[in-house]
Formats: C-alpha cells, structure tokens, sequence
C-alpha cells in the first residue's frame, strides 16, 4: 500500500502497549502524522514494576521519530494517569494524548475530532483503581465538550450503534459508549470515522460516511493510510 496524498498520514488500531512493534512499523513506513485508535497502553504506574523473580520488567518507549502520534484513550489505559497528562497532552517527544473532545486540524485543513473510550468487557477479572477504572467510559461531560464548527473526521475507540460490528459471541455487550457515541454521530455528521477495540478490520458506510475498523497492531488490517 502506498501514501495517500494527504502527506503521509496513517491510522493504526489498538497498540496495547507494544511500543517496539509500533516504533518499527514507523520506522518502515516513515509517515508524517499518525492518528491511533485507544488502548495505546499508557500504563505509567506499572514502568518500575518488578516481576515475581526480582527482575525489573523493561517498558518499551513509543518514538516518533520525525513523525507526530496523536492517540485517544481506550478502555485499557491507566486513567487515573491520564487525568494528570500535561495541558499538551505530549507524554512523550512527538507523542501527544488527545482529550475527548479536543481536535487537530491536519495540513490539508480537515478537522479531526478525538472521542476516547468504551466499556471494558473483561472488567471483572481487573482490579478497579489500578487495571479497570470507571473513567473508561464516555459521559455526557464528554459529548458537552465537542466543539462547534465544523469537524471532518472522528478518531475514537469504539464505534455508534448505527455502525454494524460483531464478535465471535455475537453482540458487543457494552452500550453506554457507544450509545454516546450515536449521540455525537448526530450532532456532528463527519465524512469519516475510524475506530478500534473491535480487534478487526471492517470498512462500512452510513448515510455518507465512511467508517473504519482497524485491527490491533501487527495483526492483518491494523492500519491504514487516511
């Protein structure tokens, strides 16, 4: 697959923390802007962690490089963590946590609106506070918090009712997410949404937009370029 002309801009689905996976699909396909899905598996809290043997478990850095990686939050980040992210939201060189309801405004002019979040389905076997937390979920907070004006593309985690996914076990069991998500379908209409947390690659259309599935990284169909 060759860049788009839109500058090398590519989509990637959930990382779950595999930064040197991500690092070298960069390095390789050299793009200018990345925008990511959620579950990008910012765990701070865990860096200094030690295994069971007394070995410190070495955490992998996401690097940029020359590129700029704007991530929303999934279900599967520390967001306790997050709600200390700087007022940038740069964690890293290049790499910048994108609020919900902040937006970017790519090279072209197209606005892209950031929309993290979803419901945890193996919730029960987490620890609350420390691998789950209620955050996860969007609030009516966050839909109050997109801008006016006009917004082009959606990057969030999961996806609105109105767009057909399903799993091995059928029906996603989670609705609170994405029922807001329906919500923010009908007050901003963008021309295109990508989403992840489904762990596969779908393309669909809903009255005029465009959406897309991306799988989790290094499996087939986690990215693309915008």
């Amino acid at each position: 697959m060759s860049k788009s002309k839109n500058n090398g801009i590519m989509v990637i689905g959930d990382v779950h923390g595999r930064f040197g996976d991500m690092n070298s699909l960069l390095n390789k396909k050299k793009p200018e802007i990345v925008l990511q899905l959620g579950d990008f598996g910012y765990w701070p809290r865990f860096a200094n962690h030690v295994d069971k043997f007394g070995n410190k478990i070495k955490i992998t850095e996401p690097k940029a490089g020359k590129a700029k990686i704007y991530w929303c939050d999934g279900n599967h980040e520390d967001h306790h963590s997050l709600k200390n992210a700087p007022l940038d939201g740069q964690l890293w060189p290049n790499v910048f946590y994108q609020r919900r309801g902040s937006t970017i405004t790519l090279p072209d002019g197209r606005v892209v609106l950031f929309m993290g979040g979803a419901e945890s389905v193996d919730k029960q076997y987490r620890t609350e506070g420390k691998t789950w937390f209620p955050e996860e979920s969007i609030t009516q907070a966050d839909i109050d918090a997109i801008p006016t004006g006009k917004i082009d593309i959606i990057v969030s985690h999961t996806c609105p009712m109105e767009f057909e996914m399903q799993t091995m076990f059928g029906n996603h069991p989670e609705r609170g997410s994405r029922m807001a998500l329906s919500i923010i379908l009908e007050k901003v209409q963008p021309k295109e949404w990508f989403f992840g947390h489904w762990h596969q690659r779908v393309v669909g259309e809903y009255y005029g937009i465009r959406w897309t599935a991306l799988n989790m990284l290094m499996e087939s169909g986690c990215w693309t370029w915008l």
